[in-house]
């Protein structure tokens, strides 16, 4: 059974990354962002069901424990949670929804194919997770899409480009996941309990072919349920 770890995995994004520009996904009508959702939600449903740890449009990566990564619920108040350990093997969809309740639960990650991802290339300070005020409106959009959405859980997913150190780049794309949510819970309303956040760091660049590149730096939205 191959052992799918962090970095090597992230190679087979090279081919079909570069045919969809992440910034024609800012683009997309609030109608085209909810049927994407849809598809997501459908896909780690699948792979749920079926106790793949693969499925159409979706690879389940188990993320190494020496990336000391964290997955935490939403709390408007006081953030809490927990580092998850690595397992070797084939994981299943209801893994990657079960690290969102467990803390003791393995950290998997569920990788969607590029043409299922819905990212934002939201802009951050040098060195910075807060969200400047002429970013904002780029959420303005998200947060109509999930308050006419029925998903039960998303999980928001901070990734940076290969800049800095990878200490450096997980713990800032934690922080920059973490506060894309506080900005939906206090300026959309949106409920803290459908939402989760996670930081991957360098590890998954949506160019693959230049891991420097801007559009690397971006927030991912995911539906699991």
């Amino acid at each position: 059974m191959p052992n799918f770890r962090t970095k090597p995995f992230a190679v087979i994004l090279s081919i079909v990354a570069l045919s969809s520009p992440l910034s024609a996904q800012e683009d997309l009508s609030i109608d085209e962002l909810m049927s994407l959702f849809e598809r997501q939600r459908e896909v780690f449903q699948e792979a749920e069901t079926n106790g793949m740890g693969a499925t159409r449009g979706l690879k389940l990566v188990t993320v190494d424990e020496s990336a000391a990564n964290t997955t935490e619920a939403v709390n408007v108040s006081t953030e809490t949670g927990s580092e998850t350990s690595s397992q070797d093997g084939t994981q299943t969809g209801a893994q990657v929804v079960q690290a969102a309740s467990d803390p003791k639960a393995p950290l998997v990650f569920g990788q969607l194919d590029p043409e299922l991802q819905v990212n934002l290339q939201i802009k951050f300070g040098f060195d910075s997770a807060a969200l400047s005020s002429d970013e904002a409106p780029k959420l303005e959009k998200m947060c109509q899409v999930l308050q006419r959405s029925s998903i039960n859980l998303v999980r928001i997913v901070g990734h940076t480009d290969t800049s800095g150190t990878e200490e450096y780049n997980e713990r800032l794309s934690i922080l920059r996941a973490k506060e894309v949510a506080r900005h939906l819970v206090d300026n959309c309303g949106i409920d803290p309990a459908r939402l989760e956040t996670q930081g991957m760091g360098e590890r998954f660049p949506f160019n693959a072919d230049d891991t420097r590149a801007d559009e690397n730096r971006r927030v991912e939205f995911q539906a699991l349920s």
